[in-house]
């Protein structure tokens, strides 16, 4: 299996330093092990030069092989384990930085005490990226925003909802809306927004835009909600964010709430892992840990 875990490594991060380090091998190592599929198969498997490592459609291929390999060995391996009533193994999971305090202590403090030796490997970053990751199958799990429509090989368990909400610089500025609760098209086209590059938040506050009939004025684009709160408390325009991420940041007092109107959806946030990942007993130990809200 180690050639095979080897590979995913570096066709996940296209690069022989950062996958060798997470290998802990070499990269003059995990580079043999690299020619020695392409060698068996007798197909290259990445496109290399000085600069750029790719995977060629061979190895796109040889990827979804890997990945299916690897969990079908993880089940039978605790099947014939002979501690089969202990699991041990590895899970990774990706949230935002606000999910990683927000929701994984109460969700893993009981689940670390019953099961020791299994290994949880935390990945944070944009919120919007969180369910392509796991469809990729590049993480086991992920903390989410639910989507319009859940796609068909996820399954979705929900933890809070959260409101969406608009927030201004506590100090005063002559380009915040005097009234919010009754918007215009006039009050809101010079606003300087500073909203996410995508996801849900984009796509509502969007729709919101387009609804008062105005385009959004864009001062900058912001991967991960708690960029735009710092933004904002900065002083460079009005945001929006759900609210559990405004409640757990340190720049809370800086910032303020404005109360638009028609308010924003809510943010329903929750727990997501591919329909067949379950069939391991990692993975489907973890998620039976998980009581929807």
């Amino acid at each position: 299996m180690r050639p095979l875990k080897q590979f995913l490594a570096l066709a996940d991060t296209l690069h022989f330093g950062r996958a060798s380090e997470l290998c802990h091998v070499s990269p003059s190592t995990l580079s043999r092990t690299i020619r020695q599929l392409e060698k068996n198969l007798e197909v290259p498997l990445f496109e290399r030069d000085n600069r750029h490592v790719t995977l060629t459609p061979q190895g796109l291929l040889f990827q979804d092989y890997a990945r299916d390999t690897l969990a079908q060995w993880e089940v039978l391996r605790h099947t014939l384990s002979r501690h089969a009533d202990e699991l041990a193994g590895e899970i990774s999971i990706y949230c935002s930085v606000t999910a990683s305090y927000s929701f994984l202590y109460d969700l893993l403090s009981d689940f670390r005490l019953r099961h020791p030796r299994i290994e949880l490997k935390l990945h944070t970053g944009d919120p919007a990226e969180s369910m392509s990751r796991v469809l990729d199958g590049e993480e086991d799990m992920a903390i989410t925003p639910r989507p319009r429509s859940v796609p068909g090989p996820l399954a979705f368990k929900s933890l809070t909802r959260s409101p969406l909400v608009f927030i201004a610089p506590a100090a005063q500025a002559d380009w915040i809306p005097g009234t919010p609760e009754s918007p215009s098209a006039t009050q809101w086209q010079n606003v300087p927004m500073i909203l996410s590059e995508a996801g849900l938040s984009r796509e509502y506050s969007d729709t919101w835009f387009k609804a008062l009939g105005v385009a959004p004025r864009i001062y900058a684009q912001v991967a991960g909600h708690e960029a735009i709160v710092s933004m904002v408390g900065l002083g460079f325009g009005v945001g929006v964010v759900p609210k559990i991420v405004l409640d757990n940041s340190p720049l809370l007092e800086r910032v303020r709430v404005l109360p638009v109107k028609p308010e924003l959806p809510h943010y329903d946030v929750g727990l997501c892992v591919l329909n067949r990942r379950l069939r391991s007993p990692l993975i489907q130990a973890l998620w039976d840990e998980v009581v929807e809200r």
